[in-house]
């Protein structure tokens, strides 16, 4: 699942500084079943009216997953209209860091670097960087052009004039494990970033390793295909 962008994030965090909505949230998510309105004013001490708008908000973020269900026992013809139920969601998560990072990314390319390793015997950093590689052309691809693809993973691309139309990225979104394990961890990024420039349609863009402090360690420049 591709993650969801910054502004989204914020909001759907900012929607539980309510401490009542809060409160709502926190009943849903203990739940052991899908909760109602009618269940969450008793348990809060809320009006139903009030319930229902903070589940709803809720659901409006992301935070809850809506369905519709009678009443065991009730059904047929006069059983009424089903009851909105809230419950959490089981597939998405909310998290914002600034600036911005990812380590959810790197920890999946690696996962899936290593299964394939154990199961197949291939050498698990050329796995890494095929799959870095097939990973990138696929968040290029949805993005439709570099700038934008870049700018969605978290990279605060910049062209500096005096650098010949070269795009140098501001943010690392792998930092802290950049500092911990830099060559596997700037290895991954490069190749990611070369498949990032394909999969945008600018496979003359040169992805390269170009160190520098205060960014990352990816530059971009203009150029030949890289075979």
């Amino acid at each position: 699942m591709a993650p969801r962008p910054m502004p989204d994030r914020v909001a759907a965090l900012a929607a539980l500084d309510d401490p009542a909505r809060r409160a709502v949230f926190d009943l849903v998510a203990r739940a052991g079943a899908a909760v109602s309105r009618d269940a969450a004013a008793e348990a809060l001490g809320l009006s139903r009216r009030v319930a229902a708008s903070h589940l709803d908000r809720l659901a409006e973020q992301g935070l809850l997953a809506v369905e519709y269900r009678r009443p065991p026992g009730r059904g047929g013809p006069g059983a009424g209209r089903p009851a909105k139920l809230y419950r959490r969601t089981d597939d998405d998560e909310v998290a914002v860091s600034v600036p911005e990072r990812h380590y959810d990314l790197v920890g999946g390319l690696l996962a899936a670097a290593v299964t394939e390793s154990i199961d197949t015997g291939a050498a698990v950093r050329e796995v890494l960087h095929r799959t870095a590689y097939d990973t990138g052309r696929t968040i290029g691809a949805a993005a439709g052009n570099l700038l934008a693809a870049l700018e969605d993973a978290g990279y605060e691309p910049r062209r500096p004039e005096h650098d010949g139309g070269a795009v140098v990225l501001g943010n690392c979104p792998f930092h802290r494990l950049a500092q911990q394990y830099t060559a596997l961890v700037c290895g991954v990024n490069l190749h990611l970033l070369r498949g990032v420039a394909d999969g945008a349609g600018d496979s003359r863009c040169i992805a390269e390793l170009v160190p520098s402090p205060g960014r990352c360690c990816v530059r971009l420049r203009p150029g030949s295909a890289v075979k």
